[in-house]
């Protein structure tokens, strides 16, 4: 059976264990194609696509294109399970209804002490708070924010948050039921981890933006457990630690709260709701990972996203992700110590946003036309967005922390990036 590769098309979206028994499917006629999120015991194996005709798609059709594109590996590890105590903020401004979903999934979830953290960033009206009233739930609390932006929101959160562990998931997801859990527990089986980040799937592959966005954001990052320090620098990254995106995104990210206050929270002057529309999730990232921290990836604590559905809104998507890796990119200008080190690294970073562009040149035709000048422009546009915002945030008395703590080094002292660590 030769690979199949799945049409720029509405496709039908769904999980199957693959040691159950495997059925004949059938969906809405519309649906050109499936993908199959493939779990063993719960624990992700992989993606399996398929064509459908009319919707349907017979059990020996389902069950060949997971043996195909899959195989008979083992059955993938799960972290413990834990129940320690943990806290999820959701950020939000003006999605009443997409929060709303986004609650309700983490509160069906299987985590028995968890409490959920609702900040409202610079409210225009009293739906958000009318949602959380809705969900009448004593796990959730509502919290008013009167400033805007993403970064605001999760460092209020962080600031209010009371236990060990903080999670952090945006109002346009729905996390997997055992997601609370996995978190709590990969953090339970390896003490020094900092940080764990997880897939980001797509909830939704109707409409040819959100097939589009799916396949030019990339944001599943894959079903194999990894770590990340400075000690161990993958082999798959060239420019590591400055790696958009190797790591995860902020609509899965947890920490340990004492790490994430130590390095200085989210920085304010980047991610959605500021001047640079992005970047705030890999910055963070990489400041940890320059503090010495180790970061993991934990590929069974998953969460569904929702992704754009309008051609306006994937457009403003694409270019804010731009701005925002124009101002990650100025930020590690700014620090002389960082700035070296990533020098060495420019010809892998150009080759890495080459491949951006491939990618986004394959995503389909909903792809807004002149994504390629739309980035450069996004990252022309960075430098000044993140300037600016750095001195909007700061003159809130916001936290714009450096991306390299300072300290006072010896006079023949300088960056230094090792395989066995940071040198400053």
């Amino acid at each position: 059976m030769s690979p199949w590769t799945p049409p720029h098309s509405p496709t039908w979206v769904g999980e199957l264990d693959r040691r159950a028994a495997v059925s004949n499917l059938v969906v809405a006629p519309h649906f050109t194609a499936a993908r199959l999120l493939v779990t063993s015991s719960g624990a992700p194996v992989g993606i399996a696509e398929l064509p459908l005709v009319a919707g349907i798609a017979r059990a020996a059709t389902v069950r060949a294109a997971i043996d195909v594109q899959l195989g008979e590996v083992p059955d993938p590890p799960l972290p413990p399970w834990s129940g320690e105590p943990l806290t999820v903020v959701v950020a939000t401004r003006g999605r009443a209804s997409s929060l709303e979903r986004c609650v309700r999934a983490v509160l069906a979830g299987d985590h028995p002490d968890i409490t959920v953290l609702v900040v409202d960033n610079d409210p225009t009206d009293d739906r958000t708070a009318a949602a959380v009233r809705a969900i009448g739930d004593p796990r959730v609390r509502y919290v008013l924010e009167p400033r805007r932006g993403a970064s605001v929101g999760r460092n209020r959160g962080l600031h209010e948050a009371d236990t060990a562990i903080v999670a952090f998931t945006d109002d346009d997801t729905e996390p997997d039921r055992g997601w609370a859990g996995r978190i709590a527990g990969a953090f339970a089986a390896d003490p020094t981890l900092a940080c764990v980040s997880g897939p980001v799937l797509a909830a939704s592959l109707t409409s040819a933006e959100e097939v589009a966005a799916d396949s030019a954001l990339a944001w599943n990052k894959g079903f194999e457990r990894r770590h990340y320090s400075l000690d161990e620098p993958p082999a798959d990254s060239a420019i590591f630690p400055f790696s958009p995106g190797l790591f995860g995104i902020g609509a899965n990210l947890a920490v340990r709260a004492e790490a994430a206050k130590a390095v200085g929270g989210f920085d304010e002057a980047l991610g959605p709701g500021s001047l640079t529309h992005g970047g705030e999730d890999c910055e963070f990232m990489v400041r940890l990972i320059l503090a010495g921290h180790v970061l993991g990836y934990e590929p069974s604590a998953w969460v569904w996203h929702h992704h754009r559905t309008s051609p306006a809104a994937l457009r403003a998507q694409v270019e804010g992700y731009a701005v925002g890796l124009g101002g990650f990119l100025t930020k590690i200008a700014l620090d002389r110590r960082a700035r070296a080190v990533a020098a060495r690294r420019i010809p892998a970073a150009l080759a890495q946003l080459r491949h951006i562009s491939e990618r986004e040149s394959e995503a389909g035709p909903a792809m807004p036309a002149g994504a390629t000048g739309m980035r450069l422009r996004g990252l022309m546009t960075g430098p000044v967005a993140y300037l600016w915002g750095r001195r909007v945030a700061l003159r809130a008395g916001g936290r714009v922390p450096p991306l390299v703590a300072p300290r006072r080094p010896a006079p023949s002292e300088s960056l230094d990036l090792t395989p066995t660590g940071l040198l400053l």
